[in-house]
């Protein structure tokens, strides 16, 4: 897919999201005035920190999409893990002051009851069925871009499926059975699984900043294409880092030093084209050696 098409595509992923976030904050704004529910609360903090998100993610496919240049050899896509690391403490606030407020309705006397159901159930139902149409969209794009940042925004929609399900349950349980408790104990639960969300993604970034080795299923598609590549006798030195949806790969090939140079470019850009088309997010530089070369003793790092 051409790159043209492959960033129009994310950024459509990416303005959807958005869209999407910015109707479920409205609507759950509404049904939390209306309803006074703990767990709407809970739902309504994670849809703000998806808009959040997703703007973050908009701005960092737009930002990544740019060109290497003099002062980023590298290119931009170390943008991606900066704004996650930042929505990760966001969210980790925002879980804390849910649970402390449903831990201190729980203990409460005085609160204010749980009303007006029906209106809040239609609203959950609303941002579950929106919810879904966005992730299949958005695993479309991933599937077609190979777009990391659309990938990860996915799979949090569909982590926040959960808690709204949970909301509708219990705006349902209330309304059945009088249990208001099962607002405050699922709004727990939601600022539980957003704490879980804000450690993984925090961690995700914060590796990736610290230069972090790709996964091992990434190393071992390199290692099995390169070790079943026409022409290459062996490899050596594979390194990995990655960079907001960025790969970067170093690594070193054995090949016929007898062979001419043309030869053995032809080889090496062969083989970059196979890597990259299995794995679009990798940035490929390869370094060619002569079967049986040794480390040269004078070198200072030894390779």
């Amino acid at each position: 897919m051409p790159d043209r098409e492959r960033t129009k595509l994310s950024i459509s992923a990416g303005v959807l999201s958005v869209t999407v976030a910015l109707l479920l904050v409205g609507a759950k704004l509404w049904a939390l005035a209306a309803t006074n529910s703990l767990s709407i609360a809970a739902t309504l903090a994670d849809s703000a920190l998806d808009l959040l998100m997703s703007l973050g993610g908009l701005a960092a496919i737009i930002y990544a999409s740019k060109p290497a240049d003099d002062d980023h050899a590298f290119g931009h896509t170390s943008a991606e893990d900066l704004a996650a690391l930042a929505q990760s403490v966001f969210i980790m606030v925002s879980a804390c002051a849910i649970a402390i407020a449903a831990y201190l309705r729980l203990t409460s006397d005085a609160v204010s009851p749980v009303a007006r159901e029906g209106a809040g159930m239609v609203v959950m139902v609303f941002s579950i069925v929106v919810t879904l149409i966005l992730v299949a969209w958005q695993r479309y794009v991933s599937k077609r871009t190979g777009n990391k940042v659309v990938e990860a925004d996915s799979l949090h929609y569909v982590g926040d499926l959960i808690p709204n399900m949970g909301a509708l349950i219990a705006l349902w349980l209330n309304a059945q059975f009088g249990l208001g408790s099962v607002d405050s104990i699922v709004a727990l639960l939601a600022a539980l699984l957003m704490a879980v969300g804000a450690i993984r993604i925090g961690k995700q970034a914060f590796d990736a900043l610290m230069d972090r080795a790709a996964s091992n299923d990434f190393i071992a598609d390199v290692e099995k294409i390169v070790g079943e590549f026409p022409g290459v006798h062996g490899f050596h030195d594979l390194k990995t880092r990655r960079a907001g949806s960025r790969v970067f790969l170093n690594i070193h090939i054995e090949l016929d030093g007898s062979q001419t140079l043309d030869e053995a470019h032809s080889i090496g850009a062969a083989l970059r084209r196979a890597i990259v088309a299995a794995r679009p997010e990798a940035d490929v530089l390869i370094h060619k050696d002569p079967i049986g070369v040794e480390r040269h003793p004078d070198d200072p790092r030894n390779a």
